[in-house]
């Protein structure tokens, strides 16, 4: 007999030739329907795995995330095989893991292009797969009977992974007569899966190097049910309507060029003006915070690059040239000018902390298949700051930069969440100023009882940092605010200050953001909001419609008097019916639209009309005037 201890504590006891889903039936026949793998001793093992030792079990569900992880990755195998069953040896299959919102498989095919009108094939061929519930069977194999099997199927792309796996053996899975190279685990049987999707296609790189063959990724989700399917359909469907290149096409606000060059964004008038109160807010709300405003160039001596690291660590997305036989790369980052300024000078332990803040313009080659709006872009403006501060003063000033977040999220109405990035494989420092610096952050953390996750490994080069994930209206996560606690880039530039003691003393530096790219922040916004931006951001604030030709003098006027005292406003004095030129400023989602008929002119008033169809009362433009500053104060 062997010893299972449950979750709650509890221990039972039960054959050697037991298997998790026994141990799942035996506590009751509701957690048996919805077990769909388990935990054996940290390791996720499937249900039928035979049990041969005592220790600790833990049912996974399709409740939790970790179920629903190893549902849609079974669901992936599903899809796989129906492309299989369809298309045949044309397709051969390579990865198909899942990801936050479903999942995703690869495929390489010389004949065929998929499109979306081969996803409902596709699907009938899923569905009849599930309703067949042919059992999911776990094998473990040796290395050369692995790669001899993919061999006879055709399945070059398999036979490499194994070859690459550097294994023995390896663990494979089966249903019907579909057979897919996986760790595992998987649902018990393809019955399990009940509602899913198809999404798009798209172009993938073989292992993501362009120099590999381009292979056909088809994206779909899947849900334990068709509700939960149907709910996050519309919610797809809601962030194709929110789409910031779409709506910023439509609002006339940026657009791209090929002619400029791919991921280079062109500004409208409108666009560079909602940049332009942005960029001004940022500028408030820095100086207010004790930080000064700093400037650096563009380019800077490749040497300089070196001294820093990102010669050797950062090379592949940075751009470079020769002027005067000097090498000079173009900054992907701003750190570096703000080093050269704190070492302009000598410093004392009264100067500090030192707060450097730039609005800075910034270059990284970032690869085209990644390119998207302004999400992903290759030049963009950083909110940027620098914080030199002595080892004492770390933990206050990691907290001041968490509460800039908190505020500045609360004016957008953003809710967050927050994880640490640790060490990545290429990195530069001492494992004794990665700990430092890893541990500071955690503390600071702790302190103001923000949860967190760990993300492991996915640090900045030269140091641990704090990354925050905001949610927007649709719940999706958008990663923007990051704070980097560096020990490594003060050491390598030999910044110093004077202590109390006389003595020279290494500064730590934070490197922060808080919006981060400002390209991707007002992308952000523009989903969020899906256009319809609060008042004080709109580039537009109002609108002056008149009724006839008869008031247009008075409606110019009225324009006149509201941009006098600072309104944004513009008039529409076409001679088109009132109600046409409502909903074109509707479709422009201009907040305020303010109509002008004999009776307001003869009142020397204007009737206020909010985007949405609610009237206000009339009121002289003097009042409006007074009305939009009370609302935008609210957010300064």
């Amino acid at each position: 007999m062997i010893q299972i201890e449950l979750p709650d504590g509890s221990i039972k006891e039960f054959s050697e030739a037991t298997t998790p889903g026994d141990v799942a039936a035996s506590i009751g026949a509701g957690l048996a329907r919805q077990a769909v793998a388990a935990r054996f001793n940290d390791h996720t093992v499937d249900l039928s795995t035979p049990i041969t030792e005592s220790g600790r079990l833990e049912i996974i569900t399709l409740k939790s995330p970790e179920g629903l992880e190893i549902y849609r990755h079974t669901t992936a195998h599903l899809m796989a095989h129906a492309v299989k069953d369809i298309y045949g040896d044309k397709v051969q299959v390579t990865i198909g893991p899942a990801i936050e919102s479903g999942f995703y498989y690869d495929f390489y095919c010389e004949d065929h292009t998929f499109s979306p009108d081969d996803f409902e094939k596709i699907e009938k061929r899923m569905q009849e797969l599930a309703k067949a519930n042919l059992p999911v069977r776990r094998e473990e194999v040796t290395r050369d009977s692995a790669i001899e099997l993919f061999r006879q199927l055709g399945e070059d792309y398999k036979v490499e992974l194994i070859e690459d796996l550097g294994e023995s053996t390896v663990s494979l899975y089966r249903q019907g007569d579909f057979v897919d190279l996986c760790r595992g685990p998987h649902l018990p049987s393809t019955g399990f899966i009940k509602a899913f999707k198809l999404t798009s296609v798209a172009g993938a790189y073989w292992r993501g190097s362009e120099k590999n063959a381009m292979l056909q990724r088809i994206y779909a989700t899947a849900f334990p049910d068709k509700k939960a399917l149907r709910s996050y359909l519309n919610k797809l469907e809601e962030a194709r309507k929110r789409d910031h290149r779409r709506i910023g096409r439509e609002l006339d606000l940026f657009s791209f060029s090929e002619e400029a060059g791919a991921g280079l964004v062109i500004w409208h008038p409108k666009g560079a003006l909602l940049r332009t109160l942005l960029e001004d807010f940022e500028r408030r709300e820095h100086l207010r915070r004790g930080y000064d405003i700093v400037m650096g160039p563009q380019i800077l001596r490749t040497d300089l690059w070196k001294t820093s690291g990102h010669f050797d660590n950062y090379r592949e997305n940075m751009y470079f040239t020769d002027v005067d036989g000097q090498g000079y790369g173009l900054k992907p980052m701003n750190c570096l000018a703000h080093m050269l300024i704190y070492k302009s000078r000598q410093r004392s332990y009264r100067d500090l902390p030192i707060r450097y803040f730039e609005l800075g313009t910034v270059h990284r080659h970032e690869k085209s298949g990644v390119l998207h709006g302004l999400l992903r872009v290759r030049g963009f403006t950083q909110d940027d700051a620098h914080i030199l501060c002595t080892p004492e003063q770390l933990d206050m000033e990691i907290k001041r930069v968490l509460e800039f977040v908190r505020d500045v999220m609360g004016i957008f109405g953003f809710e967050y969440e927050v994880e640490i990035s640790t060490r990545p494989e290429k990195s530069i420092g001492s494992d004794e100023d990665w700990e430092r610096a890893t541990r500071a952050l955690m503390n600071a953390l702790k302190d103001l009882e923000l949860p967190h996750d760990i993300n492991e490994g996915d640090g900045a080069f030269y140091g641990p940092k704090i990354d925050i994930k905001l949610k927007d209206a649709l719940d999706r996560r958008w990663q923007c605010a990051t704070i980097q606690c560096d020990f490594t880039l003060p050491e390598r530039f030999d910044l110093t200050y004077v202590g109390k003691d006389g003595e020279k003393h290494r500064p730590v530096m934070l490197h922060r953001v808080i919006l981060g790219a400002i390209e991707r922040f007002i992308g952000v916004l523009i989903e969020h909001y899906a256009g319809n931006f609060p008042l004080w951001l709109s580039p537009v604030q109002a609108v002056v419609i008149n009724v006839t030709d008869h008031q247009a003098e008075y409606a110019k006027s009225v324009t006149d008097t509201l941009r006098a005292a600072g309104v944004r406003v513009q008039s529409d004095l076409r001679n088109e019916k009132l109600g046409f030129k409502i909903r074109e400023a509707q479709v422009e989602k201009i907040p305020y639209m303010l109509v002008v008929g004999d009776k307001e002119m003869a009142d020397a008033t204007v009737a206020p009309r909010f985007r949405t169809g609610k009237n206000l009362e009339p009121m002289s433009p003097e009042d409006f005037v007074r009305y939009v500053q009370e609302e935008c104060d609210q957010y300064r």
